[in-house]
């Protein structure tokens, strides 16, 4: 698998984490800043939370974690939580404004 298929893979598996009050995957949210592929398939993914109080502070985060880390060839998988910058409703995909009635 390249790296690309991979990010890919990784990208389907966040795709299954949602934010428990809103009824969208956190990544058409816009909750991860990043992704990084690093050599033997260790995965590297920078998020972040609707807000700093937000109830699933914990779970998400794990979640996440546990989904990527099921993906076949995965070797580790570092998740981390940043608040700078802060979220907003325009990180959202178009998809997910849709979803949730901002279009």
């Amino acid at each position: 698998m390249t790296e690309e298929e991979l990010k890919e893979e990784v990208i389907n598996a966040i795709k299954q984490v949602y934010d428990p009050e809103i009824p969208v995957d956190i990544y058409e949210l816009g909750l991860i800043y990043d992704i990084k592929i690093f050599p033997v398939n260790n995965v590297y993914v920078l998020m972040t939370l609707t807000s700093p109080s937000c109830p699933s502070a914990e779970q998400i985060p794990s979640e996440l974690e546990q989904k990527v880390r099921e993906i076949e060839g995965v070797s580790d998988v570092s998740v981390e939580l940043t608040f700078d910058p802060p979220y907003s409703q325009d990180m959202m995909s178009e998809v997910a404004k849709l979803e949730l009635g901002f279009m």
